[in-house]
């Protein structure tokens, strides 16, 4: 009996979707590996590919990159194979960000374990006439685990050195002290964190400092922006790393450029129109940055509530689902996600803006794994200063409220602990900003009285 092939089922761009799924999840990769065989494709070419994306696979237990494979092709020697080996990369990659990407992994596993299922039927008639009851079973029953995740998990009593190294959370600074003494040093992988206030208050901003802390340690950052554009978010790292003000960059582009190139990380920009893009998006160019070389080390989302969630859902169970697999992804990437969230209307002018306030707050605030509220009233806009007030902590204390102070020209966000000289010196402008207040509202309610001569 001849080999099935994916034709019989699938056509020419389901087939190669399969490969922009084997180059975009290296899970996904891994499950098939034994039981996916290049011979189930219809052409040449990417039966090529197949088998040098498992050859790659099985000899660095990592995924290609795309300048290995294009490595690889510049060694065939045949002139038309090269062209159609090209050509269906090319599809494979346009198309890594497709959604439906789970869809065709879930046929392809099935697929593939059928005709393992088929095989060793195929295999067990002869056996069967030798009375081999025993190795026909073992032979249908390897059959039927074909394809399962061989990663047990966390082995308990054998694995106790590995819960207590570093690795286990790997953390990344957030670059405010106050912040990383109450959660362990950082964010590390599979780890949520939110951002919630009104608008106007600086959760983009607060975002920016967290990827140039990481950029500033030589790590990788992802920043998806689903509200400002690319080059307005550039802007922002610029104006944090250089300490010079938005508005005054284009006049000091040396000084920008040295603060640019000087910095260890590295950093990828980019936009989805609101509500355009869903966390599968997110996926999908993640994989895409991981074939480039640059996966990332944290992950910056602005923000989650402007993603596109199950259309067939209410908008607090729409947006319980954005979190739940916003989450998902942290973990499945083993990265920190930063992402923010508006507060409701109510707590606009609150002092300290606690969890009730969050809109949809009881999904958010269950699926996070660090929730911190920021906000700033009339005052602090005048004075500078801000409260970080933190509702949620996995990781250690939470409940405390922060004095923070904010230049928005050039972005620079500064955290302290109440008790300290800067933590002091921040409460007494909260003051000042209360007395600038009450000097302008005595100025306007003069000129309302006619006491100023004009």
């Amino acid at each position: 009996m001849s080999m099935e092939k994916f034709g019989s089922k699938y056509g020419t761009s389901f087939q190669n979707k399969i490969i922009s799924a084997l180059l975009g999840d290296r899970s996904f990769s891994r499950q098939v590996f034994d039981i996916l065989k290049p011979e189930y494709f219809d052409s040449e070419s990417s039966e090529w590919l197949v088998r040098e994306v498992m050859s790659y696979v099985e000899e660095y237990e990592k995924l290609p990159t795309l300048d290995v494979l294009k490595v690889r092709i510049n060694t065939i020697d045949r002139d038309v194979l090269k062209t159609t080996v090209v050509d269906t990369l090319k599809f494979a990659w346009n198309h890594l960000e497709s959604d439906d990407l789970d869809y065709v992994k879930e046929q392809t596993l099935d697929f593939c374990k059928n005709q393992c299922i088929k095989n060793a039927i195929l295999d067990s008639v002869e056996l069967l006439e030798q009375g081999k009851y025993d190795v026909i079973k073992k032979k249908v029953d390897d059959a039927m685990k074909a394809g399962q995740d061989s990663d047990l998990g966390h082995e308990y009593k054998t694995m106790i050195t590995e819960r207590y190294e570093d690795s286990i959370r790997n953390v990344v600074s957030t670059g405010w002290q106050v912040i990383d003494e109450i959660t362990q040093g950082g964010f590390g992988k599979g780890e949520l964190v939110l951002f919630a206030a009104p608008p106007g208050i600086g959760k983009s901003w607060s975002l920016v400092n967290i990827g140039v802390a990481a950029m500033k340690l030589g790590k990788t950052v992802a920043h998806y922006t689903l509200e400002l554009n690319e080059g307005y978010v550039g802007q922002r790292y610029d104006a944090v790393l250089s300490k010079i003000a938005v508005a005054n960059l284009k006049y000091n582009m040396e000084d920008v450029k040295k603060s640019v190139t000087s910095v260890k990380g590295d950093l990828i920009v980019k936009h989805y129109p609101t509500k355009t893009a869903s966390v599968t998006s997110l996926k999908a160019h993640m994989d895409k940055m991981i074939l480039q070389g640059k996966k990332p080390d944290v992950v910056i989302v602005d923000y989650a509530d402007l993603l596109r969630g199950p259309s067939n859902k209410e908008r607090h169970e729409e947006l319980e689902t954005i979190f739940e697999d916003l989450r998902g992804m942290a973990g499945e990437y083993e990265v920190p996600i930063y992402t923010a969230s508006q507060i409701n209307r109510s707590g606009a002018e609150d002092d300290i803006i606690t969890g009730t306030k969050i809109a949809g707050s009881f999904s958010k605030m269950m699926t996070a794994d660090f929730v911190v509220s920021l906000s700033r009233k009339i005052e602090d806009k005048l004075a500078g200063t801000g409260r970080w007030h933190v509702i949620k902590n996995r990781f250690g204390p939470d409940g405390m409220t922060f004095p923070s102070k904010a230049n928005f020209s050039t972005g620079e966000i500064s955290i302290y602990n109440e008790d300290s000289i800067s933590g002091q010196q921040t409460k007494k402008e909260m003051k000042g900003g209360e007395s600038l207040v009450r000097k302008e509202l005595a100025q306007k309610y003069k000129e309302m009285k006619g006491e100023i001569d004009f």
